[in-house]
């Protein structure tokens, strides 16, 4: 049985996932030519938000984790449109 996280580790890998995600080298030509590229960026962000995405909903969760989910929300949004939609 896979042991529980807790939602401030989950917090602190989803944040790194994007970070990983923003270090990928990027192509040299066009992000879309380079499939692997944007599936590379789009499966770390999509791991990154899985983390989080049920923190809002549990009964133990602060306000401040409800508000550091949203940012991460947010910076995965932000991480997609700057690494894929140039």
């Amino acid at each position: 049985m896979s042991r529980l996280i807790p939602a401030a580790e989950r917090i602190k890998r989803a944040r790194a996932l994007i970070q990983k995600a923003r270090e990928l080298p990027a192509p040299t030509d066009s992000v879309w030519v380079d499939f692997s590229y944007a599936a590379q960026v789009k499966d770390l962000l999509q791991q990154a938000r899985d983390l989080v995405k049920l923190i809002p909903y549990s009964p133990s969760a602060t306000p401040e984790m409800k508000n550091e989910v949203q940012n991460i929300f947010q910076e995965a949004d932000q991480a997609n449109q700057e690494l894929l939609h140039r």
